[in-house]
């Protein structure tokens, strides 16, 4: 089956009804492969770190996978992010800087509603490939999380500035 041939019913991403006992045994498998996923990242980061081993993972690969189901205000944000961050490569602004990693966060927090609202319609119409619904998470994740570290990473800057 081709990924890029999967038919999204867009309508269905607002339905919150209830969700079938199929569904709900398809999510289990969804998360137990998240959690699996993000023990495995955890794992590999903690080797990566100690033994700096070189990294080796095509992020811009799999976002093409996860991308092209996307609904456009979402995609529209994050165009609209892409555009900010060129421009700050001229600017050079922190305020810019800061309120792109914002945006970026409420963006990727969207996504992972948009993702799970996806992966319960497309369980609902039998595609139970947990495997790829699990990279999709996964993926959404990893940038919230990055996301995140920078935010913790700047504030923790500001409070040593502000002992100086």
């Amino acid at each position: 089956m081709n990924i890029f041939d999967r038919k999204i019913n867009f309508d269905a991403l607002l339905k919150f009804s209830h969700i079938t006992p199929s569904t709900q045994q398809h999510l289990k498998k969804v998360y137990a492969s998240f959690a699996l996923c993000m023990f495995v990242a955890a794992a590999g980061a903690y080797v990566h770190v100690v033994t700096h081993f070189i990294q080796g993972l095509a992020w811009a690969l799999l976002w093409s996978f996860a991308l092209p189901s996307t609904p456009g205000i979402l995609m529209s944000a994050m165009s609209l992010m892409l555009l900010s961050s060129l421009g700050n490569l001229f600017f050079g602004s922190v305020w810019l800087f800061q309120a792109n990693l914002y945006l970026g966060l409420m963006v990727m927090c969207g996504f992972v509603l948009f993702d799970t609202q996806l992966i319960i319609e497309k369980a609902e119409n039998g595609d139970k490939d947990y495997i790829w619904h699990c990279v999709d998470l996964f993926l959404d994740f990893v940038t919230l999380f990055r996301k995140l570290m920078m935010i913790l990473a700047m504030n923790e800057k500001d409070k040593k500035k502000e002992k100086k």
